[in-house]
Formats: structure tokens, sequence, C-alpha cells
């Protein structure tokens, strides 16, 4: 986390913060918002979110976009509110109202039923509202023109879903699921199970990898911070980038062995682990993420740019 001068428009600086996205935004304007209240030259999310749902949105800012790769493929959390009797063509309230069912008759126990063929891995065939991209083109781009194109379906894993409350033709479910998965297909695939159809009318994520929702920020809170104390008062907000990957196993060089790695080359370093992703650190300084190759040596994956360099 740090400043650097870069002759680009903007402030070089490292670091992540954790959104707690508004509804009706779009991920992408809810990124532009921060980087502009940080004056941030570079910035990027972590996987979208749809605009109808809220929570926890990691933005990247600077170097720390180097690790936003490892969020985006990190496991989810999220509370969904679903009405039963009404499918629509997008799963979500948002769509238009394709099919209508009498759901005064569902129970708690056939929503129990329906939910249990959903745990563990899954085939889900994603929906046609996704960011997701045929021949080059989102596929809710196709959907708005009122196209259906052959999607391939999808595995995920579904680690936990629970019913949390249920009243009348509304329910709510908190799932953690690897990522990929449509929360909306869940929905959806609920409602045709239980013969009544269903769609998703508030989705919060409570989860992106090791970020939760104590981790969160407004972009309202942002503001005022900047407006009390200026950029100073906004960069004590940034988490660390080596937060994102806090659960690969730290590995930490000595300056001479650091810069082998930061040339590119594999080192042997003694307690590795015997594979997978690390963090890599020169003495206290987070430089990277290795991978260890098959001769037991770590190698650099990606590399940050310090801001004395």
């Amino acid at each position: 986390m740090g400043r650097r001068r870069g002759r680009n428009k903007g402030r070089a600086i490292d670091g992540i913060v954790v959104l707690d996205k508004a509804t009706g935004l779009s991920s992408n304007a809810a990124l532009q918002q921060v980087k502009h209240l940080f004056e941030a030259r570079k910035a990027g999310h972590t996987g979208s979110l749809d605009p109808l749902a809220t929570g926890v949105l990691p933005l990247c800012l600077g170097e720390a976009t180097k690790v936003s790769q490892y969020l985006l493929d990190s496991d989810k959390g999220y509370r969904a509110r679903i009405k039963l009797g009404v499918r629509t063509d997008s799963a979500d309230s948002e769509g238009e109202v394709i099919d209508e069912r009498d759901a005064s008759g569902i129970t708690r126990e056939a929503i129990e039923r329906a939910l249990e063929p959903f745990r563990g891995e899954i085939e889900q065939l994603p929906p046609m509202y996704s960011a997701l991209k045929k021949d080059g083109v989102p596929l809710y781009k196709l959907a708005r023109q009122g196209k259906t194109v052959e999607r391939e379906p999808r595995r995920v894993s579904i680690y936990r879903i629970e019913l949390t409350d249920f009243e009348g033709d509304e329910l709510e479910l908190e799932v953690e699921c690897s990522k990929g998965t449509y929360i909306r297909t869940i929905a959806d695939d609920l409602g045709q199970a239980l013969g009544c159809g269903a769609h998703i009318i508030a989705l919060h994520r409570t989860r992106a990898g090791t970020f939760t929702e104590q981790d969160c920020v407004t972009s309202e809170a942002l503001a005022q911070m900047k407006e009390d104390n200026g950029l100073q008062g906004l960069d004590q907000h940034l988490i660390a980038m080596d937060e994102a990957v806090s659960d690969f196993p730290a590995v930490h060089l000595p300056e001479i062995t650091a810069s082998f790695v930061k040339n590119g080359q594999a080192v042997l370093v003694q307690h590795l682990p015997a594979e997978g992703l690390v963090r890599l650190y020169e003495d206290e300084q987070f430089i990277g993420i290795g991978c260890i190759d098959d001769d037991g040596k770590v190698a650099p994956k990606r590399l940050i740019v310090s801001e004395n360099e």
C-alpha cells in the first residue's frame, strides 16, 4: 500500500477498498465513483455484482489490480430474498414477467425438500441476462434484443444453502458458493422445482474471498471522509493488497533471494509448501504471488512494483 508518482493522470495509489455497493448501481459505475474519490490513476473491480444487488464488492487500486484475479476466483457468500409465484425472463425483479402461478400452497417442508439437490457440486445453466459472452457479445445484450442462444451448463459448488426466512410468498436464503454461481439461476430453478416459479427481489453479497460485510464501507462514507480529512483520511481506509490473498501461505525472502525472484528466477527456500500459490515478501514488504514449481522451488507468478522502484 502506498503512493508513486506517475506521468499519467491521477495518483498511483495502491490498496483495496471493500465497497458496500448500493442497489441500482452497476459494478463499473461503483468502481468509477471510488476511483474518482481516491483520484486513482488505475482501478479495477473483482467480478460484477448485478445492479439490483448490494454488498461486498472489493475494488483494487493501482498495483492491487494484480491480485484482483484471485478475488474473482474466490468463493462468495450471498443473502437472497426470493418471491414465489412469479417467474421473470431475467430471474429477478428487473425482468419481464413470463409466468404467474398460485404459490399459496407452498410449505416450508416443500422448500426444504426442493433445496436438497442444490447442495454440493451441481450443474447450472448460465442465464441469458449475464455478462458471459457469445462471439464477443455479452449475453445480456442479446437478451435485450429478444435473442436466446445455446449455453453450456457449468459445474459450480454450493457449500451451504439455508432457508433462513419464509412468510407468505417470500423466502430468504443464505448461500455459500464457488465462483461463477448465479444466485438468480438458483431462484429460478427452485421456483421450477416447486412448480410455482420464483425470482430474486433482493440480493446482498455477504462475502468475497477473505472479505466480509465487516470490511465494507459505503461510497457516501468515503465521500464524507474525504470532505472531513482529505485524501489522507481516505488513504487510511485502504486495505493492504496482500489481505486479498491472506489464505495463501507466506514466504519471506531475504533481500538477495528476493532480487532473483524479481528478475523472474525460481529459488529454493527452506520450509516451502509442497505445492500451490504463496504470498511473497522481501523481509516484511509484500512483493507478489509465487507458485511452487515441479522442482520444489518458488517461482514468481505475479509481482508487485513497489513505490520505490
